[in-house]
């Protein structure tokens, strides 16, 4: 298990708090209806893009990687609303606390300076 800790590269304090943001505003996207997800998505490309230490790549993908996920199985699951409303609500309800667990282990992992 300590495998999996690393020793990051001199990443200075705004750069650290930039992957908080990141990680809070997916996490909080239920409060937005999503909006803060997407933001927090395009963020996650553009830094992603020209990031040097795998660590952070390695989380951008991650979130990059849930945000998709989620929106995918939220397409697949909506026929269940149209049909059933309660099995509908309650296959969301589940994608989204998926959506948020993800978020939070990713968050804890990134503050513990771990791989996703």
């Amino acid at each position: 298990m300590a495998n999996d800790v690393i020793d990051v590269e001199a990443k200075t304090s705004g750069e650290r708090l930039i992957m908080h943001v990141l990680y809070g505003l997916h996490t909080l996207a239920w409060f937005s209806g999503g909006t803060f997800a997407v933001v927090a998505l395009i963020v996650n490309y553009l830094r992603r893009d020209g990031e040097t230490d795998r660590l952070y790549v390695d989380h951008h993908s991650y979130m990059i990687a849930t945000f998709w996920w989620t929106v995918m199985w939220l397409v697949l699951l909506s026929p269940l609303w149209l049909l059933f409303f309660v099995p509908g609500m309650i296959a969301h309800g589940v994608v989204l606390l998926w959506y948020l667990y993800r978020c939070i282990k990713g968050w804890m992992r990134f503050n513990d300076r771990r791989y996703p």
